[in-house]
């Protein structure tokens, strides 16, 4: 990070989002310690999930749609964080926050339609033409999940952890992301879809394996961490996918789909709103 004289840091410190303020200081800390910048606070954010979403990861749009300040305010608080101060954080902050972005302005556009639409899919633009401040820049959905998120973070899981308001997509969380425990929420993430009957199936009479369709069209996502050239079946990309669904299931699952022997099919993608 840039070094401040300290009149510009003070100024800097006075004009911060208050969802960015710096930590206080402790009591008893010398004033020559380092005040951290610490990533935007998503208890409102919470509080939202809790409120409006399911255990099973189903949204009561209707509720949301009738009560939306919540929800405004949150994605503009988001919008207000400085590039400068997400310049400061670490990788795992920076990908919290940009999944919740994306999440939560994927509600958004969901309850901004009067009526609610059946499907996103009835939203015209609502990925690559529809802009939402972040960052300092009018940014799409489509640009924060593949320009940002998916090119910029080596990080397979994402997938299981952005919802495109689908009922294949992944499940919504109850709670936001946060950089402290991206990790186990991205892998209970992964569990939970990979073992849904939106993630993966096996059909083991039938000799059939069908995956979601995330992994049709990103299935290179997963090759550079989990490339399988002599085990699982398919293309080098699917067996990396495969590979990778194969971490999530239970041992028996994992030594059938490691054989190979059997056919690979993708899961029909059920666009319909994931509502309640």
């Amino acid at each position: 990070m840039l070094k401040l004289l300290p009149f510009v840091l003070m100024a800097a410190i006075a004009l911060t989002p208050a969802c960015v303020r710096p930590l206080p200081v402790a009591d008893g800390i010398g004033q020559g310690t380092a005040q951290r910048l610490d990533a935007t606070s998503y208890d409102d954010y919470g509080d939202l999930l809790q409120a409006y979403v399911s255990p099973s990861g189903l949204v009561d749009y209707a509720s949301l749609q009738a009560n939306p300040k919540a929800l405004n305010d949150f994605v503009a608080r988001l919008g207000a964080v400085a590039p400068a101060a997400y310049a400061g954080w670490g990788e795992t902050d920076k990908m919290a926050f940009l999944i919740n972005a994306y999440n939560a302005i994927t509600l958004q556009s969901i309850v901004e339609q009067q009526p609610l639409k059946p499907s996103i899919r009835d939203i015209a633009g609502v990925w690559n033409f529809k802009k939402h401040s972040l960052l300092g820049q009018d940014l799409t959905l489509d640009t924060i999940e593949h320009e940002m998120l998916r090119k910029q973070f080596s990080e397979p899981r994402i997938h299981s952890a952005l919802v495109c308001a689908a009922i294949s997509c992944p499940p919504l969380r109850q709670e936001p992301f946060t950089g402290d425990r991206l990790d186990a929420q991205l892998d209970d993430q992964a569990r939970r879809w990979l073992t849904s009957p939106h993630g993966a199936t096996i059909d083991r009479g039938q000799n059939r394996v069908a995956i979601s369709s995330i992994f049709k069209w990103f299935g290179e996502d997963w090759q550079a961490q989990y490339a399988a050239p002599d085990r699982f079946t398919g293309s080098p990309k699917e067996r990396a996918a495969l590979n990778f669904i194969s971490g999530y299931l239970s041992a028996s699952d994992r030594a059938y789909l490691a054989q190979g022997n059997y056919q690979l099919t993708y899961l029909d993608y059920d666009w319909s709103l994931n509502k309640q």
